[in-house]
């Protein structure tokens, strides 16, 4: 089957298509044909060398990216428990920790990585969901805000922090995120109730609007310790780059790493269940063969991306 990885740690033109053996799913395992696949930071990282979990794995080049994937069951191994069927039209998270990641014509997934696409969307649609959307949830998990309590979102316009704004929504708390004054009405489409600048000081001006402090925080910019400032006093902080922050006015500091929710199928079929709803926005910015993925790469790191590049396999 043919991949895009890299042989070499590099920028963007270190992506080359290469050919890897075509996987068997194992025991609990699904086959999946890998139509799209989204292209996230996550991957940026692996292709450049500064992850450092991929680096000091006991693997062997090439390294392929990608934890969205989008497709069709193509095989289902023994004693495998699923309802999915060959042939069905699936989504996936894939951690390419311990094996390929998604910019592979096949993967082999554990079937509880794994759910039916939201009706009526594209495979590009789709491959936007799982790793964003289970992240902004285990990050809503981590936080477990009760509905009327007021959440903060940096990085609202991005794809994270837009699917935490909307699921945030849904579950009845009060939202404010910050957007750059061309992001205002993109942010205020996922349903913000208030949107403050972004920048440097986007702590005091969520103050503004929360005087004693918003009762969580979800650090979609990667801000860290600027963004402190405006939780309250044992306030929940949730990051997703694995900061720890400091002991401080009790605050809590969560670590959201979306591997943790690799096996949570019913929480990937909810996040299916409200795209179909309405309640999840699905964002393209663009599509790219497999040949251009480097493309779709120097388009994220330039910056300004709003939805996912998806790379066509």
């Amino acid at each position: 089957m043919k991949a895009v990885g890299v042989n070499n740690f590099g920028g963007p033109e270190a992506l080359e298509v290469v050919e890897l053996p075509t996987p068997t799913p194992g025991p609990g395992e699904l086959l999946m044909r890998v139509h799209a696949a989204a292209v996230n930071p996550a991957d940026t990282h692996l292709r450049s060398g500064s992850n450092t979990r991929r680096r000091t794995q006991d693997s062997s080049p090439p390294y392929v990216p990608g934890m969205d994937a989008a497709g069709v069951v193509n095989q289902i191994g023994e004693n495998t428990q699923t309802d999915l069927q060959v042939g069905d039209q699936v989504m996936a998270i894939v951690v390419p920790l311990n094996q390929h990641g998604a910019y592979s014509e096949y993967l082999a997934l554990p079937a509880e990585s794994v759910t039916k696409i939201p009706q009526g969307v594209s495979f590009a649609e789709a491959s936007t969901l799982p790793m964003n959307g289970l992240t902004a949830r285990l990050s809503l998990d981590q936080l477990a805000l009760e509905p009327g309590q007021t959440l903060a979102v940096t990085g609202a316009a991005g794809c994270y922090g837009g699917y935490v704004v909307e699921l945030a929504k849904a579950e009845g708390l009060q939202v404010i995120a910050d957007a750059s004054e061309a992001d205002e009405g993109l942010v205020a489409s996922f349903g913000a109730d208030v949107i403050v600048r972004r920048g440097p000081d986007v702590a005091e001006r969520i103050r503004q609007h929360a005087p004693d402090g918003v009762d969580g925080l979800a650090d979609g910019s990667v801000q860290m310790e600027p963004l402190v400032a405006a939780v309250r006093d044992g306030g929940g902080f949730a990051s997703v780059r694995g900061w720890k922050g400091n002991a401080e006015r009790n605050i809590v500091f969560h670590e959201t790493w979306v591997a943790q929710y690799q096996k949570e199928q019913a929480k990937l079929d909810r996040l299916r269940q409200q795209a179909e709803d309405g309640q999840i926005t699905l964002r393209v910015a663009g599509i790219v063969p497999k040949e251009n993925a480097a493309e779709a790469h120097a388009r994220l790191e330039a910056g300004g991306t709003r939805g996912r590049w998806i790379i066509q396999l």
